[in-house]
């Protein structure tokens, strides 16, 4: 990625990395990236370890807080102008967004259905996951 000044850096496969190698327990707090270009970063906090369930097919959502902004909306400045033109029917970009996000979009919703039904495509022999879910 010599474009983004990554070309000198040493990079590793870090796929077979689980992150409870790395995940201390409760209350630890790590940092993620995601989406170079449009730089989404999370701040992410382990509120509680739960013990598995034998009848519950992992990984699940279990909680969340709203949902999740478009793909390319052009990052947090992107979504906030994003919020403001689907509120506003006036707003000379409100249709073309809302065709956009084919209708309609609720930023409180979190969806869980569907949250749910993209992890279970996430293969749980991950040598072959490549790291996108469609």
């Amino acid at each position: 990625m010599s474009d983004l000044g990554f070309d000198e850096l040493d990079m590793c496969n870090e796929q077979p990395v689980k992150l409870s190698t790395i995940i201390t327990g409760e209350k630890f707090k790590f940092f993620y990236t995601y989406d170079f270009g449009d730089s989404w970063e999370h701040e992410v906090l382990v509120e509680k370890v739960l013990t598995t369930e034998t009848n519950i097919d992992y990984p699940i959502c279990i909680k969340a807080k709203r949902a999740c902004p478009p793909e390319d909306c052009g990052g947090t400045w992107g979504y906030q102008e994003f919020l403001e033109a689907i509120k506003e029917p006036e707003h000379p970009l409100h249709e073309s967004l809302l065709e956009w996000v084919d209708g309609s979009f609720d930023p409180d919703d979190a969806e869980f259905d569907e949250i749910n039904t993209r992890l279970k495509t996430i293969p749980h022999n991950t040598a072959d996951f490549n790291g996108y879910i469609v």
